[in-house]
């Protein structure tokens, strides 16, 4: 056999071992619900790295709240919060059961900032801002929660951070990568970065909608309330941007997205326990 056959049997077990790790890696985090949210998705960044680098993140965050005095603050608001989180984490078994038994968390900051956020394994802020600026309902409060723990449900967060991976690291080491599922003491601020401070997709923040209206809809919320929550948000924006709505689709294009949705969820809603 010459050199230039072993060559290229060489490239093809390299290019075999490549596309192996690679379809290896594509995977559906949740089901679908009605809504249809069984989208394969690329994960090279591991589930416990992303969940160790969570709880640290967040236990920073509320430590600096704590110590700023700003981390619940308000007794009523806290339980008013938290009691409609709860009935939407109720309902997260739809789209996957394993979520029913995470440490979920659901803690309020008091602070300006229009914005709320779940970091992956159920790590739930919501900042005042959100809800005074914007005069929330309790349904429409659902439909911003129901959005964020959508984001966690469906590791929104570890599926940005593989794309990057893919993007900066090079083919070469990709199985490496996905073998070791771990980037160590560098992915402590992972949830932090691809949570909270990059701004996600607008195809996941679609799938995130429409996901989260399903919940609240399940939960025994008016999924017609999560199409008021971005009215509101597009009165609020003006000609500046809140931080939540930084790379949304436009309010139009939402809105309307977001009318066919909640009349798709709407039975479930008719039939769910209000309580």
């Amino acid at each position: 056999m010459n050199k230039r056959h072993i060559f290229k049997r060489i490239a093809f077990v390299i290019f075999s071992v490549f596309v192996f790790s690679f379809t290896s890696c594509l995977t559906s985090t949740t089901s679908s619900g009605t809504v249809g949210a069984n989208r394969s998705q690329l994960m090279l960044v591991s589930e416990e790295t992303m969940e160790q680098s969570a709880r640290e993140s967040y236990a920073q965050v509320l430590s600096e709240a704590k110590a700023s005095g700003t981390l619940n603050t308000n007794a009523a608001t806290t339980n008013r919060v938290r009691n409609i989180a709860n009935r939407l984490i109720r309902q997260v078994g739809v789209f996957r059961n394993d979520a029913l038994s995470w440490d979920w968390q659901i803690n309020v900051i008091t602070d300006d900032t229009v914005n709320a956020w779940c970091m992956p394994g159920g790590k739930i802020v919501v900042y005042t801002g959100i809800i005074n600026s914007l005069n929330l309902t309790d349904g429409e409060l659902a439909a911003v929660m129901g959005h964020e723990i959508s984001h966690a449900l469906k590791e929104h967060s570890r599926e940005q951070a593989s794309h990057d991976a893919l993007t900066n690291i090079g083919i070469f080491a990709i199985a490496q990568l996905a073998g070791l599922g771990d980037f160590g003491t560098t992915a402590l601020a992972l949830a932090t970065q691809y949570t909270i401070a990059l701004p996600f997709s607008r195809s996941h923040e679609t799938e995130a909608d429409h996901m989260g209206t399903e919940l609240m809809a399940r939960a025994g919320y008016d999924p017609y309330e999560a199409v008021n929550i971005w009215v509101k948000m597009s009165k609020l924006s003006g000609s500046s941007v809140p931080e939540i709505l930084s790379t949304h689709p436009s309010h139009d294009t939402r809105i309307k997205d977001l009318q066919s949705v909640a009349a798709k969820v709407y039975p479930l809603y008719q039939s769910a326990d209000k309580a």
